[in-house]
């Protein structure tokens, strides 16, 4: 394998996950009770064995930082590292103005390790995938840039770059945002979308950043100038995402979530609980990586007065602490304490959250050292939330931000 380098775009606002995206950035955001979104690709790349890997950061980094300390930090022994680099207005007094920007400005880190190829990877999309087979098919058809795909319901299509292939999978179409995606043929329901993954060889990469941060006309994005400009020139490949195989993997190989929406994140967060979940966390081939505290094992037990708790399809992390109430359908992050009567169905408590007596719970989304006084009912009266000031998904999923003390 040719030397690499991984570039991981952790910059992003996430403005449609308000109010979670309040004191953090998008990458930065709680998942699945002890994860965060940018543990996926940390661990698809650490699993891949690259392990030459710069962090690209930029708004509200500081608890996105802490965790990268916490989690990813690597000895400096080897020439392997997992760096953070916060934006640092190298190319002028200026904050990134693109992806495509994001990697010219840090363009000499990634020079300085002589490599052959470069992968390009958000951050913030669930999903595995084992980056060497992509990587492979890139070497093996000397392709200048290989752009990972997946379809999609033609109906969600629009919120992706939409892609047009030959027969020998080089892309020879590509539109961001299109009102009307082009299906893929044969599959009128589909479209072919980018992922926002994408693997290129180094010179070439280096000569369409200098190019591109010429431009006065340009957005300096990857999406909208970089990738459309060499499909033009033929010189891109397209990675078909089924083809992905990790060994030992019972789910389903082709998920990929984009939970770039609170209703998409908390879709995302329930699927998990389901009788047979599409996503694996639990192949030992495969390990999924995260800080972990020093918390002691949940406890689920009977109230002082003997009523019993009632765990159902639920997950619940350590230092959880459940007194005589009923969880359902429900995420539980880090040290969570509910106490008797209280129910709790189809909600992500995203950590040190303290649940009084007789509180309901329904549909909504904590985030982290939210506080309800005994008796509070959240998620079952609209108007009433409204009014506490939380917020309300199209979908009906109710919000409480970050360290709120719901007292009435």
């Amino acid at each position: 394998m040719p030397g690499v380098v991984s570039m991981i775009l952790a910059g992003g606002e996430g403005t449609r996950l308000f109010p979670l995206t309040k004191s953090r950035s998008k990458p930065a955001v709680p998942f699945a009770g002890q994860y965060r979104l940018i543990d996926f690709v940390l661990n698809n790349f650490v699993n891949s064995d690259f392990l030459k890997i710069y962090i690209l950061t930029q708004f509200k980094s500081q608890s996105l930082n802490l965790h990268l300390r916490q989690a990813w930090h690597m000895s400096g022994i080897t020439d392997r590292f997992i760096d953070p680099i916060p934006a640092q207005m190298r190319m002028g007094k200026r904050w990134y103005e693109g992806t495509a920007d994001a990697i010219y400005q840090n363009m000499r880190f990634v020079q300085l390790n002589e490599p052959e190829h470069v992968c390009v990877f958000g951050s913030d999309h669930i999903y595995k995938m084992d980056v060497r087979q992509m990587v492979n098919l890139h070497v093996k058809e000397q392709a200048k840039c290989t752009v990972a795909a997946i379809k999609v319901p033609i109906e969600e299509a629009s919120a992706f770059g939409v892609i047009e292939i030959d027969e020998n999978w080089r892309m020879v179409g590509f539109v961001e945002k299109p009102e009307h995606p082009t299906p893929v043929p044969g599959e009128p329901e589909y479209a072919l979308v980018s992922m926002g993954n994408y693997v290129f060889e180094a010179n070439t990469l280096y000569e369409e950043l200098e190019a591109d941060a010429s431009k006065t006309t340009s957005s300096h994005d990857f999406g909208k100038d970089i990738i459309p400009k060499l499909c033009e020139q033929g010189d891109v490949f397209v990675y078909d995402f089924s083809r992905n195989n990790i060994a030992n993997d019972t789910g389903n190989q082709m998920y990929w979530r984009d939970v770039g929406t609170i209703d998409a994140y908390w879709t995302a967060n329930m699927e998990l609980l389901i009788k047979e979940p599409e996503l694996d966390m639990y192949n030992t081939r495969w390990p999924m990586r995260t800080y972990h505290p020093p918390l002691p094992a949940a406890q689920i037990r009977a109230s002082r007065d003997g009523r019993e708790s009632v765990v159902k399809s639920s997950s619940i992390s350590s230092g959880c602490e459940i007194f005589g109430a009923t969880i359902d359908h429900s995420v539980l992050g880090y040290g969570v304490k509910v106490r008797v009567n209280s129910e709790i169905k189809e909600s992500v408590l995203m950590g040190g959250n303290k649940i009084g007596k007789g509180v309901v719970l329904h549909k909504c989304v904590l985030d982290k050292n939210v506080e309800v006084a005994d008796d509070i009912q959240i998620g079952v009266d609209p108007e009433k939330d409204k009014a506490r000031g939380f917020t309300i998904s199209a979908g009906g999923i109710t919000v409480v931000p970050q360290s709120t003390k719901v007292t009435e």
